[in-house]
């Protein structure tokens, strides 16, 4: 169900989000994380859903927090902890949870909590014009949203810490080329080639690359021996699916599988 800060909208399989407060470039309120961590939550149960496309209405993917409702007031604590913990962690928890592909277009800036929402997508494209930059720091804050998760892991430790602590803003083409983004498209290309990949995506078998996706997750914290658990773990539950055996079947019959998610 579309809301007023997030807007939903199906097309066949694939399910596109976009972050529509176009006039604060996408900034997050309180109302419009609520909303994101709710839309991508019940995609995760909907089986109509199998595969996710995260955007921004206008010029900007999102420039992270509206700094309006975090602005310090003279004589009273400013609560970031409860705003980390009530708007963002919902919202990256669901994204990183929901056992289906997301598919994050950047299409402008991405700062700050902006930033670190597209990297925690699956897969990530964005435009030329895009620009990514860890903000916090100009205003006294640490990187959240997972940042300090993700950033490391997709750019190594050095060129984490420099864009954190320096909070330069860097080009698509650089975060291309650091590792945090999967292709860098024309502005108007961007669009077309997001849902090109979320509609391959929605026609392969869901369940094994939600297990794929489960099993990404679960190797930050394992080590190589439990690792190889866990892969021996999610094989055989892809193995007991109707997609595994409608590939085998199709496979054998040199025809293309349908798969159904299933």
């Amino acid at each position: 169900m579309t809301g007023q800060f997030v807007l939903s909208e199906m097309d066949g399989s694939v399910l596109r989000l976009t972050l529509n407060r176009p006039d604060v470039l996408n900034s997050f309120n309180r109302a419009m994380a609520v909303e994101l961590a709710a839309a991508v939550t019940a995609a995760a149960s909907n089986k109509q859903v199998r595969a996710v496309i995260l955007t921004g209405a206008g010029r900007a993917f999102c420039a992270g927090q509206d700094l309006s409702e975090a602005t310090p007031v003279a004589g009273q604590p400013t609560n970031l902890a409860e705003i980390v913990r009530k708007s963002y962690n919902p919202v990256i928890r669901a994204i990183r949870k929901i056992e289906k592909p997301v598919v994050c277009a950047v299409n402008g800036v991405a700062a700050g909590a902006g930033a670190n929402l597209a990297l925690a997508s699956d897969i990530v494209l964005a435009s030329s014009g895009a620009s990514f930059i860890q903000s916090f720091a100009k205003v006294g804050l640490i990187p959240d949203s997972g940042g300090t998760f993700f950033l490391p892991r997709l750019a190594g430790l050095a060129r984490a810490t420099a864009l954190m602590m320096l909070g330069e803003k860097i080009s698509a083409q650089q975060a291309f080329e650091y590792g945090m983004i999967y292709r860098v498209c024309e502005p108007a290309d961007l669009m077309t080639q997001a849902g090109d990949i979320a509609r391959t995506l929605s026609e392969l078998p869901t369940r094994a690359l939600g297990l794929t996706k489960r099993g990404l997750n679960l190797s930050f914290g394992n080590d190589f021996d439990r690792q190889l658990d866990v892969e021996e773990e999610l094989q055989g539950a892809a193995g007991d699916t109707q997609d595994f055996r409608e590939g085998v079947t199709a496979f054998l019959e040199k025809r293309k599988p349908n798969f159904r998610g299933e």
